[in-house]
């Protein structure tokens, strides 16, 4: 499967994005997804994660300021992002790991597909 990120970008803190992947050559509904991101000099983290189930996690930091979701057609992850704040800033990727119903995991090692990336800046 092949991943592509979108929607990243400069925003104020307090505001709002939604980051999108879309997914080729696979339907995702074998895959659990996730979004991931990676600031400069930090290892690269979990953010929110949805298995083929639809069952979602979040990392402490983003829990109830972020929302994963996938579409019905299965082809698109999203990533609705609400009061951002100055630490989010980071390059953030999509991610899948082939399974259906595999627990959640914010491990990235056991994500096999990546996309390039997209850059979300949070500005005061």
């Amino acid at each position: 499967v092949q991943l592509v990120e979108s929607g990243g970008g400069s925003v104020q803190a307090g505001g709002s994005l939604m980051l999108s992947c879309a997914a080729s050559g696979d339907s995702i509904n074998r895959y659990s997804m996730g979004w991931f991101r990676q600031a400069p000099g930090k290892q690269r983290e979990g953010v929110a994660v949805i298995n083929s189930y639809g069952t979602t996690s979040y990392a402490d930091s983003v829990e109830g300021r972020f929302t994963i979701s996938r579409d019905s057609a299965k082809t698109q992850l999203y990533l609705q992002m609400n009061d951002l704040k100055l630490e989010v800033t980071a390059m953030y990727y999509c991610a899948a790991r082939s399974g259906v119903g595999l627990w959640n995991s914010f491990v990235s090692s056991d994500y096999g597909y990546w996309g390039q990336g997209t850059q979300v800046t949070v500005s005061s």
